[in-house]
């Protein structure tokens, strides 16, 4: 029985922070930079005078609150009806009048935008090309936009094979982007661990579910789905808790199965303390082995395929299974080297993504 496993970062199916699509990296990362300050001093007990000008400084900047529609709004600030709020307006000047967290109801988000539909259809072009039997899909808004992309986009529209089962929960990341599932093969259970704590602090920036999917022969697959933190800012210290994490709950889950995939946009190159900290437990990665032809980037940067971020890792029963390795690439702009992209990707914003699309053909 040949078994296709692949993972995608196909970076949104419909709507993503507008933030995302700011070609400046320098505007960019000020931009994720505000919104990190911005939700921090939110959650404070109580706001200080410096909290409240930093707060009505980064919201205005940003043109959360503004009616203008001409405004670039980058971040939003949603606030209940007739609930208790941030803000208040006195002589025409912005001000804070809530004292702290506990004092009004609402929260900040980065504004979205939705994808041009050619962009939608690349990222089924790339999922109908490698046709996966399971496959884990980062960066998703929500299991009904996942399941809509299913019926109407890769099957409604490129008439491609849809996906029986489709699952994912929302996890930690403020920004709505999660990870999920589609599969050919029930997928029977799902272990959540986005409450996961270390040192009273939560480990997973998403999540880390563990799914269980019925293969109809042998013992089940669990698939280990993860996005681990940014280097974006840091992050070191919170990808390593994760590594650390993750390398406990796959040496569970081998208690239960030895068929058990790691597998997700890990944030980080081979040679990084957290992913050697992962393949010291005896995962071995799908780009390492000898059916595998190509370098070892999955991330375009600066126009090439040099970053390594993503993984399929397999346990050893089912390393000693693999049979053949290969990307999806097609999805990428600008084209690269020997690659003939998808009709419709022509610039980035009809790109599916700039990561590759990594699969694995096993023998089970």
């Amino acid at each position: 029985m040949s078994v296709r496993i692949a993972t995608f970062n196909a970076e949104n199916l419909f709507r993503r922070p507008a933030a995302f699509g700011i070609e400046n990296d320098t505007k960019r990362k000020d931009v994720l930079d505000a919104f990190r300050k911005l939700v921090g001093i939110l959650d404070h007990v109580e706001y200080t005078d410096l909290d409240k000008a930093d707060i009505v400084a980064i919201l205005q900047a940003h043109g959360a609150g503004s009616e203008d529609k001409k405004t670039t709004k980058t971040i939003v600030l949603n606030e209940p009806r007739g609930g208790a709020k941030l803000l208040k307006t006195e002589s025409g000047k912005l001000q804070v009048k809530a004292k702290g967290r506990l004092d009004w109801v609402g929260w900040a988000e980065l504004a979205r935008d939705d994808l041009t539909w050619a962009a939608t259809k690349s990222v089924a072009k790339v999922i109908a090309a490698v046709d996966a039997d399971v496959l884990l899909v980062v960066e998703i808004e929500d299991r009904i936009t996942l399941d809509r992309f299913n019926t109407q986009v890769l099957q409604g529209e490129l008439g491609a094979r849809p996906y029986r089962y489709n699952l994912l929960i929302d996890g930690n990341d403020s920004r709505g982007i999660d990870v999920g599932i589609l599969s050919r093969r029930p997928v029977v259970s799902l272990r959540s661990h986005f409450s996961d704590t270390k040192d009273s602090r939560v480990v997973f920036s998403r999540d880390c579910p563990e799914f269980e999917v019925d293969l109809g022969r042998g013992e089940p697959l669990w698939l280990l789905g993860n996005h681990f933190k940014s280097k974006i800012g840091g992050g070191f210290d919170q990808r390593l808790r994760q590594a650390e994490r993750v390398a406990a709950l796959y040496r569970a889950a081998l208690e239960r199965s030895a068929r058990v995939v790691v597998a997700g946009d890990l944030n980080d190159g081979f040679e990084s303390p957290p992913l050697s900290l992962l393949l010291a437990t005896g995962l071995r990665d799908a780009m390492t082995h000898p059916s595998y032809r190509g370098g070892i980037g999955t991330h375009v940067h600066d126009g090439r395929l040099t970053d390594k971020f993503d993984y399929l890792m397999f346990s050893p029963e089912l390393w000693d299974t693999v049979h053949s390795v290969g990307l999806e690439r097609r999805g990428i702009f600008p084209a690269l080297p020997g690659v003939t992209p998808f009709e419709g990707v022509k610039d980035k914003s009809t790109q599916a993504s700039d990561h590759a699309a990594l699969f694995a053909d096993l023998d089970l």
